[in-house]
């Protein structure tokens, strides 16, 4: 892959040179916003331009050039698939396994939580194969969004973004009030001694926790300093973490008793599932390694070392702790605050507790910093295309980082990690990473098998019919999971069309693009499968993480017909001014060029958008 470097333009044409401003031109430069009377033109146009966003597809060397070049500087080339498989495990391991395995085993699945975090795992590592693809292809900060934007389109994109930003938003502010909790342990307190009770706000809201503010303040100035200083951070203080997981296993299986995961399934098969689907919060972060690709030194070989391999890691730490925990103690007697610190306090070496939640401390504070680098870099690249404010999408010219963005993020992490209690946030959360991986398999699959002006309709129908019914039946069978508590006659029904719709899809629909460097194996069987499982996990959330869910989405919406549609468009008609709109998919000479980097700079100076055939 080309590194875009030298003058930052990407072949679209000169960019002003500044560095962090802060004038109206940085906050609403489009036609749209220049006075009031073309705002009132621009409304009325809102369907005609919500049309073309809907339809209208960006180019994997938009993404790369045209949009990059719009922050005005480079972000730094400097991290290799050590820092990433370093940042994958600082990002992930954290309050998940620490503060829910506790919570879940003892109220909904008990010492089947091993199985899991199993299932939540396999769902896991089949959305990391398939943002890997995406990532080596189009390796640029924007992640999943910039993948979305060019295989769903522009509105699909910004709804996905919405759900991003609250993802980052959510998981940061759980993983700061985490903080708060084993430092209270650490100091021999109950966490709700350093928090400040306010009895004339709702419950779960009045517990106020300046100690999360504080930490994510701090997080917040080191991630704004240097990518590659975070880096090297995160690393020290994932080993130091590594190590202390490891005198976690050693030490605790030294209390072991079998007879303590008996019964082993005491709430069925049903709490390992509704488990799973909370426990999938403890594999939240893996998506903001991606947004490092435009940082990475050599996309095609570190991005997936990096990506595969932190997972791997994780995966097998889980199982592991899980199960360790589950043989100190009685399901019923683990503690749902501190689980591995009381076990240890329980079973005799309370001493233990000490290094258990200073181990906590070290993943939960890498956490928040990987997190804080992850949704800067989303956020800028949402600001490149101008769906939100481009004074978002400043990059420093001395630091190389997105000061902007990660202040404006990490503020909002703060506002919501001082008020809300850590079972809304989880539950929330999962909501919105099982809905973002679900879209990103089907992305790739529209990768893999749709290119306009290269596939024929006939095709192109038959593609269709297939993801509509992989779709239909995966919603289908999480349905009748939640409706039917004991029924099975539907899955008869559901399971076998998501099958054979998998199945027609891989031997009757040839693919339209093979990828380029490194591909997702077993097209179409893995993404469908992770499309099926994303989606099954999220009929097992609770009706009131929907319910806030479902009112977050409805402000998106509000605020992209009132400013992101227009913005976004204007930005558009800008570039098409420019550039010549290409009407079609790049064709068959780009699919051929031999290599990534040939590729990349035959695309440069294309135009700026794709419409679907």
């Amino acid at each position: 892959m080309g590194t875009g470097d030298g003058d930052g333009d990407g072949g679209g044409g000169a960019v002003k040179r500044r560095g962090c401003s802060c004038t109206k031109e940085d906050f609403f430069p489009e036609e749209s916003f220049k006075s009031w009377a073309n705002y009132r033109q621009a409304f009325r146009e809102t369907g005609m331009r919500l049309r073309d966003r809907v339809t209208a597809r960006s180019l994997d060397q938009t993404e790369l050039h045209e949009v990059r070049a719009r922050s005005g500087h480079e972000m730094k080339r400097n991290l290799s698939w050590w820092d990433l498989i370093w940042f994958g495990i600082g990002a992930v391991i954290g309050a998940g396994i620490f503060v829910l395995t506790g919570q879940e085993t003892n109220e909904d699945v008990g010492p089947a939580v091993v199985l899991s975090y199993v299932v939540s795992g396999i769902s896991a590592m089949l959305s990391v194969f398939c943002y890997t693809e995406f990532a080596v292809e189009i390796p640029v900060a924007g992640g999943s969004f910039a993948y979305l934007r060019v295989e769903l389109g522009d509105f699909m994109a910004f709804i996905a973004a919405g759900n991003i930003l609250l993802e980052y938003v959510i998981g940061g502010a759980a993983v700061a009030r985490s903080w708060t909790s084993y430092f209270a342990t650490l100091l021999n307190h109950d966490p709700n001694d350093f928090r400040i009770h306010v009895s004339s706000l709702a419950k779960d809201y009045n517990l106020l926790d300046p100690i999360a503010v504080a930490v994510i303040t701090i997080v917040c100035i080191v991630a704004i300093l240097s990518t590659k200083g975070t880096s090297r951070f995160n690393y020290i203080a994932s080993i130091i973490h590594v190590a202390v997981i490891l005198f976690i296993i050693i030490a605790g299986l030294t209390k072991a008793d079998s007879k303590n995961l008996k019964p082993f399934t005491p709430y069925g098969v049903r709490g390992i599932f509704k488990a799973s689907a909370v426990l999938f919060f403890a594999y939240v972060g893996f998506d903001a390694v991606s947004t490092m690709a435009e940082e990475t030194k050599n996309p095609a070989k570190d991005i997936p070392i990096g990506l595969v391999g932190s997972m791997t890691i994780t995966t097998l730490a889980y199982c592991t702790l899980a199960i360790t925990l589950c043989l100190m103690q009685p399901y019923k007697s683990i503690d749902v605050n501190a689980a591995f610190s009381v076990a240890f306090k329980k079973v005799g070496m309370d001493w233990a507790k000490y290094i258990v939640a200073f181990g906590a401390l070290k993943g939960m504070t890498t956490v928040l910093l990987v997190s804080a680098v992850g949704q800067a870099r989303y956020l800028t690249h949402i600001a490149r295309t101008h769906m939100v404010p481009p004074w978002l999408a400043q990059v420093h010219s001395k630091t190389g980082t997105p000061i902007n963005a990660t202040i404006v993020m990490l503020c909002a992490t703060a506002i919501v990690a001082f008020f809300t209690d850590l079972g809304i946030l989880s539950q929330l959360l999962s909501i919105s990473t099982l809905f973002i991986f679900m879209l990103v398999a089907v992305a790739l699959l529209v990768r893999r098998y749709y290119v306009s002006g290269d596939t024929s309709n006939t095709n192109r129908n038959k593609f269709v019919v297939c993801i509509v019914l992989i779709l239909a039946s995966s919603i289908a069978t999480a349905t009748y999971w939640g409706l039917s508590k004991k029924g099975w006659i539907g899955y008869v029904v559901t399971v076998p069309i998501w099958f054979l719709s998998t199945l027609f899809l891989g031997l009757v629909v040839p693919q339209a693009r093979a990828p380029k460097l490194w591909g997702v194996p077993m097209v179409p069987w893995l993404p469908s499968l992770s499309i099926a499982i994303n989606i099954f996990l999220l009929g097992s959330i609770d009706g009131k993480s929907f319910m806030r869910f479902g009112i977050w989405t409805a402000l998106l919406l509000k605020y992209y017909f009132f400013f992101g549609l227009h913005a976004s468009y204007d930005t558009a008609m800008a570039e098409a001014a420019s550039q010549p709109m290409k009407r079609l998919e790049e064709g068959k000479d780009e699919q051929d060029s031999g290599n990534g980097k040939a590729a990349e700079e035959a695309g440069k100076g294309e135009g700026q958008e794709k419409l679907l055939a």
